[in-house]
């Protein structure tokens, strides 16, 4: 029986130790746990392996709750291109503030009303939206604008020339009248 406590004890620590460092445990066979360790009369089950937590910053997951909190991102959008080569950057919050910015000027931040808010989440929850290709489908606009959609972690890119309904219905909801175009 103790042999046998061993022998899973070893099992768990060399698949915890292949996994953390890809090496080997030295566990198998008559070989003594390494010092500190438990000791063989030990019948309590080893720990369950998990993850290390993570090292930076975590955003929310695909499947976010139904009650994000308010400082959460709820949509990004870059817009690249254009005659003069913007690259402006708008992101928007689960509360309606939101912030562009464009180039080297000061960000712009603003607050959208409880409506605006709710329609922008509308039209992004929208299942025709889900259903919007991740790519465009059509020839590119010389001299376009690309834009760059991250919601819920879900990137869709589309330019000028491709921009289905559901796509037109979220960019038409989002602060200062659309996606930032200026330079």
């Amino acid at each position: 029986m103790v042999r046998g406590v061993r022998g899973k004890w070893c099992g768990t620590l060399l698949l915890a130790a292949a996994l953390a460092v890809g090496g080997t445990s030295g566990c198998g066979p008559g070989v003594e746990p390494a010092p500190g360790g438990p000791p063989s009369d030990v019948t309590a089950p080893a720990p369950p392996l998990t993850d290390p937590p993570a090292t930076g910053p975590t955003t929310a997951p695909a499947t976010a709750s139904p009650d994000p909190r308010p400082a959460e991102i709820l949509v990004e959008v870059v817009v690249n291109g254009g005659l003069a080569g913007v690259r402006n950057q708008l992101v928007v919050h689960y509360d309606g503030t939101w912030t562009i910015a464009s180039g080297t000027k000061p960000p712009r931040t603003g607050r959208q009303t409880p409506a605006e808010a709710a329609e922008l989440r509308a039209a992004l929850e929208d299942p025709a939206y889900a259903r919007v290709p991740d790519r465009p489908t059509g020839n590119p606009i010389p001299d376009g604008f690309q834009y760059f959609v991250t919601y819920r972690h879900h990137l869709v890119v589309a330019d000028d020339g491709d921009r289905p309904p559901a796509l037109r219905r979220v960019f038409a909801a989002l602060p200062e009248g659309g996606p930032p175009t200026g330079p």
